[in-house]
């Protein structure tokens, strides 16, 4: 069978028919640089990346520096390479997650069913919707005209019957655009798709299937189901095998039991030094105990995340002796996990997270050592956030910090 090329496919009509498919994937096109680029409008049609300056990796490119070869998680001295007029700008979560719940909330205004995946994309099941806001089309069309009037920032947008499919067309819709697969074209929009277009599909598992002759998603269905289940296993096969075919039971889930409460800082110029590390991962440890506090919650476990220059992810835990929400004693777990590992080359990445979560009090026998002195303090500083703000009161050794 004959698979039409990708940017071909892109453009082609799929139909209108958009009664089955209340599924819509919302997607910011080149978030961090589009975020840049509100307070820099002279930047606008040049060649952008946010990341780090000389070291490190490009987190966002503008389609103007993409045109050149320049990608997300490259290495930004093969961006300055490959696009010397590259202008690379610093990041700022803050701003980033601030403009991303603005646009959040749009999207909650349309439905409750909206699972938010990342900071720049989310799930909405519209099926509900329809009588106060129309169709999926006119609902995407309409939310992304509100992104784009409100926020400032242009927003892509699938429909589908199902999130994978949805996932796939908003890719397709890039940039700035509206992509509606209906029902009935689901197959074969799919089939002429390179099989690395399916979701959870990486890298090793799509060079196998090349290797077993499978280069579009139509020669994978054509390999069947039996035979993707004799190779990869029952759950990975049928579960491949169904995506191909346009089969995703997934529902939009917008609330999740929370099983743990984190922190993660993405450094976009590498850190070596541990006593910076350090540094981060105290300011961590009070944003994660604050968080746990407010919810009236202790931690039984500390998770430690590093992310190497290399892309190397390790992650490190320990059980305490007893649950707890103090900050002091979160840091003092996380950095005995960071002073075994390695960090020669620098850290991308680093996170502290509060895993097998219970309600404060729980559990919890006291010890001849305990020192009420260090929950007491903290719950002052609760105390004065709630009234002045996060960042009216912090630990001397973070007053240097923003």
């Amino acid at each position: 069978m004959s698979r039409a090329p990708r940017s071909e496919h892109a453009k082609r009509s799929w139909g209108d028919d958009d009664s089955a498919t209340p599924i819509l994937h919302v997607d910011m096109d080149a978030f961090f640089v589009s975020v840049e680029l509100l307070d820099r409008p002279d930047l606008r049609g040049k060649a952008v990346a946010v990341g780090g300056r000389e070291r490190g990796v490009v987190s966002a490119a503008s389609y103007e520096a993409r045109r050149y070869g320049v990608n997300s998680a490259m290495p930004v001295g093969k961006a300055y390479k490959l696009c010397p007029h590259l202008i690379m700008l610093p990041g700022n979560y803050p701003k980033y997650q601030e403009v991303s719940s603005s646009i959040m909330a749009i999207l909650g205004s349309y439905t409750p069913l909206l699972e938010k995946l990342s900071i720049d994309e989310a799930f909405l099941d519209v099926s509900g919707a329809r009588k106060l806001f129309g169709s999926p089309r006119e609902i995407a069309r309409e939310a992304r005209t509100r992104i784009r009037q409100e926020v400032g920032v242009p927003a892509s947008v699938g429909i589908a019957a199902t999130k994978h499919v949805a996932k796939i067309a908003s890719s397709h819709a890039k940039p700035d655009g509206v992509l509606l697969i209906p029902a009935a074209a689901t197959k074969d929009f799919l089939s002429e798709l390179p099989v690395g277009a399916l979701w959870g599909v990486g890298d090793k598992l799509r060079e196998r299937l090349e290797r077993m002759g499978a280069q579009s998603v139509g020669d994978l269905i054509d390999l069947g189901r039996d035979r993707l289940i004799r190779t990869f296993g029952a759950s990975t096969g049928s579960h491949l095998y169904d995506l191909a075919t346009g089969i995703d039971r997934r529902v939009v889930t917008p609330t999740r039991v929370e099983k743990s409460v984190g922190k993660e800082n993405t450094f976009f110029e590498y850190v070596h030094g541990r006593i910076e590390l350090e540094k981060v991962l105290l300011a961590q440890a009070h944003e994660v105990a604050r968080r746990l506090r407010a919810r009236g919650w202790a931690a039984r476990t500390v998770v430690l995340k590093l992310r190497l220059a290399d892309f190397t992810t390790v992650t490190r835990s320990l059980t305490l002796s007893q649950p707890s929400s103090v900050a002091l004693e979160l840091f003092e777990s996380g950095r005995s996990l960071l002073r075994q590992l390695p960090i020669e080359g620098g850290v991308r990445l680093l996170g502290l997270r509060a895993e097998q979560l219970v309600g404060e009090g729980e559990g919890i026998q006291l010890s001849f050592d305990d020192d009420p002195r260090r929950a007491n303090a903290e719950a002052v500083m609760d105390a004065v956030a709630r009234k002045f703000g996060k960042g009216a009161l912090r630990p001397a050794s973070l007053l240097d910090n923003p």
